[in-house]
């Protein structure tokens, strides 16, 4: 159980809609009395009053105390239960008789003087004696430079805050007086929140306090009554309140509301969440101006609702847009004092709420704020139902890691009351360094605006994050204000800034690159250049660039006499040689388009091809045919065929093709199966290639080696690239690119100086011995897949080259983002770049609306590298390539990539994975690269590779495939455990260790030969408790968790644990054995291993 509190911040204790209906229309009247009618019924004809409890009577904790001691006792290093309220006193103060009224206070209320202790093996509150002297620390910095002085109590009161209760002993308070100036003084009051509350700050403390100060200033006695009722008789109250009948309409009310499959919000923060709740927290202040609250208050009034309803419906509207969730649930704060015989009593009331906001269907803002308006009623009519009450009856499966229902929490602090002459209080003005929740704003709309801070935790959250994500509520709050009936996707998010920023200044990319120029025009070029330069070298065979263009031009004019011109597709089906170069090239020169056909295809897949691309003609070697399909197209064998070709001039034909025209279709696999291909054009690779060769600089020194398979697209620039600038280009044989021993030979032999991986083939290459050797290696290019920071950590390990990770689909010209991976850095994943060259990379939603920095969104891909379209698929085309709304050049267009990305703060990309793809598990939204990330820490795992597979209908679970060091010793569970140590258990996949991890032709995992993992034996199997500590902490267990037997290899939280049933385990065992053990313990171990522990610490004592 986690309890969520602050300094008690009422959501709707008595709302402003609640007091004047009279403006309602006649419906929502009735709805809102009708509403508060049950809940005043509720809590007073149904339920006894509170009177004193019985002498002598051991007093228990409430229900709501319990969520406080019990959450506070499973991280006691960061005392995110002490709460600091500043009081400001405008006016003379004097220390000795503010003591005074402290120590009056303190003797009044029993709450204040409470410490708490276990008894019988439950915590109960011992009331002890009022104190002869109440300690007050003071500091005096008047005498410093007024610039210094906010600063310097700040300081002081941070560490008062942090200092933490015993509550054992207490007292669990402590008063810390600053004096600021002759009349300004600041009260930090610093309070456990078992005792404490925010109304309690405001109407009970602070009014006693300003009274008694007044009377003892005048020499007078206190003019107070004497308390009739004190906190411990309302706790003993509310436990006989428990029978089931007693709320049993709450009861039907909140099994309603929470019915179904909850919903995790899945806030895309960059971070991974940690294992358990750290309770770190740091404080972010804002304010909402009242030019900017304005028109939402006018909206609030003429839609029924109060302020902190409009300002929920905007705050989830954002999360929404931020996750693309319908279903989100905020947590808020009801007071708890629905009893006007609470009203006058201090201590810790406070209910929280689970709200759950649907915003399903697109709805306008003013749909929404009626959905929140009518939710947060009907929740707070049903609000007596102690929230732990309600997470039992919920039943959801706990996760150590985060709350039971919701992580992110916004309340409102009481504004229904005047402060005392003179004084003036705050809360949240002091960081005690913790946080409850990921994200907790609470909002002050006592004044001019509304004040708000946000406590967040840094584990989880970057403090620039949470700004941003403010700015975003301010903006869509403002718009909201102005045009409530505009659908919620289409109200502004972002700052006019954000927006200039991400559309225009991060898409800067505009190069003055030649325009009116084809690929094969800039090669003709290069030989003028360097006619007798190597252009190209494979095995023992070597061709200059005279001798490469003369060749291919006579294949040019070949295919001319053909009718090979413009538009007209060419197949290319052959073995990685020089004719395949004469080949390419060739078809260029003559105006066509090249159609790769990999041999090494199933002859139905090249028939698919063949019948899609009806190429007219189609080059192959001699050895091949018969794995080539019967078809209609024309064969011509280059290598066989060659004497006859050679009759033809070796002078460059006239150009025909232009850079509109098709360069070059590209075959990728197809959802249905079949394959698709891409058409792309000459001014897109030759923009492509142009800005390689400015961001790179490739000279004629450079020998570029060509190992990818030619239906791959990354291969266009290892052909062209080095034949435009100069340098030599380097044939690896046939399958070559399938060896990392041969690579690493002809990298060597051949002195290589630029070449591509993919990142698994680059993994492998890390692994052979001699690439230290290779010291000509200048520069590796990565693509293809996600190169993990592993891969890049290794690589910079061993070798001394540049390290580029570079992005792109077929359906542009190769890559269009790049990113240069640094050796020392802090950033935690490898990300894919900015745009390339006259190349511009929109994150959208799904309305195309840019997403803000850190949210995912769809990549769009606009400029000069799209491809055309798709081949013979105008109905796909039409899809895929959209018109581009940020454009103003006719015609121009985006493609939507269906990757998940989203944008870092540097303006850098960081690329997600498949939007078609993502990987849910139990509802938990599950980053593949976060697991292998972690594998790759294990010093016996070599590679590893994490999918989602479903071998069962409806059983999706992890599946991680691990290639582990030769002559490694750790086992399948070692590795488990390693993993169970820096992985929530739903991230934990299920192992299947593998000699090597199968690889497509283009060197990408190949998941369809990964092998089907066996069940894990130990999940069936049940060993019985055997000796006496296992069979007590047995007994235990099945006691506290409800269930009928516990075996030696259960884990607490997967049999339904949660940390309030972890703490009375805790406390059990205290009692008993009187073992101390830590109560996240139980999140990590089995049954036998905490036994072991507890037997251990006996035998130590």
């Amino acid at each position: 159980m986690r309890e969520m509190t602050s300094n008690d911040i009422t959501i709707l204790q008595a709302p402003d809609s609640a007091r004047d209906v009279t403006h309602l229309s006649e419906s929502k009247r009735k709805l809102l009395e009708g509403l508060m009618r049950g809940a005043r019924l509720n809590s007073s004809e149904r339920i006894p009053a509170i009177t004193p409890r019985p002498n002598q009577t051991r007093v228990p904790l409430s229900l709501q105390q319990l969520q406080v001691w019990l959450h506070a006792g499973m991280a006691v290093e960061v005392p995110f239960y002490n709460e600091t309220i500043t009081f400001h006193r405008q006016g003379p103060l004097s220390p000795d008789v503010l003591q005074r009224c402290l120590c009056e206070v303190v003797r009044r209320h029993e709450i204040w003087r409470t410490t708490f202790e276990i008894q019988n093996g439950e915590p109960v509150q011992i009331i002890n004696p009022p104190p002869s002297i109440f300690p007050l620390e003071v500091a005096d910095l008047s005498e410093l430079p007024e610039s210094q002085r906010v600063q310097k109590a700040a300081g002081l009161a941070r560490e008062n805050a942090r200092r933490p209760f015993d509550v054992g002993k207490g007292p669990l308070l402590r008063a810390f007086l600053v004096r600021m100036g002759r009349a300004d003084h600041r009260l930090y009051m610093t309070f456990h929140q078992l005792i404490f509350d925010g109304i309690t700050a405001q109407r009970i403390f602070l009014r006693e306090i300003a009274t008694l100060y007044d009377a003892f200033s005048a020499g007078k006695p206190s003019p107070l009554p004497e308390p009739l009722i004190q906190y411990g008789d309302f706790a003993y109250w509310q436990r006989d309140q428990l029978a089931p009948d007693v709320w049993a309409r709450e009861r039907s009310f909140w099994e309603k509301q929470l019915a179904g499959k909850l919903p995790v919000l899945e806030w895309p923060s960059g971070h991974q969440r940690p294992i358990l709740e750290t309770h770190r927290g740091e404080i972010l202040r804002f304010t909402f101006e009242e030019a900017t609250i304005g028109p939402v208050r006018t909206l609030s009034q003429r839609e029924g609702a109060s302020m902190y309803m409009t300002l929920l419906a905007a705050f989830g509207t954002v999360l929404h847009r931020y996750t693309g969730q319908d279903d989100i649930i905020i947590g808020g704060l009801s007071a708890g004092r629905n009893r006007t015989d609470t009203e006058s009593i201090p201590g810790f009331f406070v209910n929280p709420l689970a709200l759950r906001i649907d915003f399903s269907g697109n709805p306008t803002f003013r749909e929404v704020l009626n959905r929140v308006r009518t939710m947060v009623l009907e929740s707070l009519a049903h609000a007596e139902l102690p929230f732990a009450q309600v997470v039992k009856q919920v039943q959801q499966k706990s996760d150590p890691s985060r709350h039971p229902l919701f992580q992110i929490m916004l309340s409102q602090q009481p504004r229904d009351s005047a402060n005392p002459d003179g004084w003036d209080w705050a809360i949240e003005e002091v960081s005690n360094g913790g946080s409850k929740m990921d994200l907790f704003v609470i909002l002050d709309d006592r004044g001019d605006g509304i004040f708000g801070s946000t406590t967040y935790n840094p584990d989880f959250f970057d403090g620039s994050t949470v700004s941003r994500f403010v700015g975003h509520w301010r903006t869509l709050l403002q718009a909201a204000g102005l045009n409530p009936d505009e659908h919620i996707s289409e109200l502004p998010m972002l700052t006019e800034a954000e927006r200039n920023q991400i559309l225009v200044e991060w898409n800067n990319t505009q190069r003055d690159y030649e325009t009116d120029a084809c690929l094969h025009e800039l090669i003709e070029r290069q030989v003028e250049q360097s006619p007798d330069v190597p252009a190209t070298i494979y095995e023992q065979h070597q061709l200059s660039y005279r001798e490469l263009n003369a060749r291919a031009n006579q294949l040019a004019h070949h295919l001319r006499q053909l009718d090979v011109g413009p538009e007209t597709l060419v197949g290319v089906c052959m073995e990685r040689s020089i004719e395949m170069i004469v080949s390419l090239l060739g078809i260029l020169k003559a105006g066509g388009a090249y159609v790769p056909l990999d041999p090494e295809y199933p002859k139905d897949r090249l028939r698919m091809m063949l019948d899609d691309s009806r190429v007219p003609v189609l080059l192959t070697q001699k050895h091949l045919l018969e794995k080539l399909p019967a078809s209609s197209s024309q064969l011509i064998c280059v290598d066989s065929d060659w004497e006859q070709i050679a009759r033809e001039s070796r002078s460059n034909p006239d150009g025909v093709a232009r850079p509109h025209n098709a360069a070059y279709a590209i075959y990728t696999s197809g959802s249905t199966g079949k394959p698709k291909g891409v058409l792309n054009i000459h001014s897109a690779i030759v923009n492509r290639l142009l800005w390689m060769q400015d961001a790179y600089g490739l000279t004629n020194d450079d020998r570029v080696l060509q190992k990818t398979p030619y239906s791959f697209d990354v291969s266009i620039w290892e052909f062209f690239w080095p034949l435009i600038t100069g340098a030599c280009l380097v044939i690896a044989k046939p399958g070559g690119h399938k060896d990392p021993d041969y690579l690493m030979n002809l990298i060597y032999r051949e002195k290589i100086t630029t070449l591509h991986f993919v990142p698994s083939m680059l993994q492998a290459l890390l692994e052979v011995n001699g690439l230290e050797a290779c010291s000509s290696l200048r520069r590796v290019i990565c693509s293809g897949e996600a190169l993990s920071l592993e891969v890049q950590r290794r690589f910079f390990a061993r070798c001394k080259a540049e390290l580029h990770n570079l992005y792109g689909p077929t359906e542009a010209a190769v890559d269009v983002t790049f990113w240069q991976c640094q050796a020392e850095h802090d950033q935690p994943i490898v990300p894919i770049g900015r745009p390339i060259a006259n190349v511009t990379i929109y994150v959208l939603d799904r309305n195309l609306h840019p997403v803000p920095v850190g949210i995912p969104g769809e990549l769009h891909i606009g400029g000069v590298a799209l491809a055309r379209g798709y081949l013979n698929r105008p109905e796909l085309t039409a899809q895929k390539f959209i018109s581009d709304p940020f454009s103003s050049a006719p015609g121009a267009r985006l493609y939507k990539t269906g990757d998940l990305a989203r944008y870092m703060p540097n303006g850098a990309i960081e690329f997600l994975g498949r939007i078609d793809d993502q990987v849910k598990i139990r509802g938990f939204r599950i980053e593949l690269g976060e697991i292998e990330a972690v594998l790759h820490e294990h010093p016996a795992v070599r590679d590893a590779r994490v999918i989602v597979r479903e071998d069962l209908p409806g059983d999706r679970r992890l599946v991680a495939y691990i290639v582990t060091l030769q002559g490694g010793t750790s086992s399948g569970e070692e590795i488990r455990e390693f993993l169970k140590e820096k992985l929530p258990g739903y991230m934990v996949p299920t192992l299947v260790t593998i000699d090597h991890l199968p690889v497509t032709p283009n060197g990408k995992l190949d998941r369809r030969a990964l092998p089907t993992p066996e069940r894990e034996e130990h999940e069936e199997t049940f060993d019985e408790p055997t000796d006496e500590i296992e069979q007590m902490l047995a007994e235990i267990w099945t006691d506290v968790l409800g269930v009928e037997r516990v075996g030696l290899y259960d884990n607490f939280f997967d049999l339904g644990g949660h940390s309030l049933l972890a703490m009375h385990v805790v406390a059990r065992l205290r009692s008993r054995l009187d073992l101390r053990i830590r109560p996240n313990e139980l999140a990590f171990q089995t049954l036998g291993q905490i036994a072991a522990s507890c037997k251990e610490q006996l035998h130590c004592a």
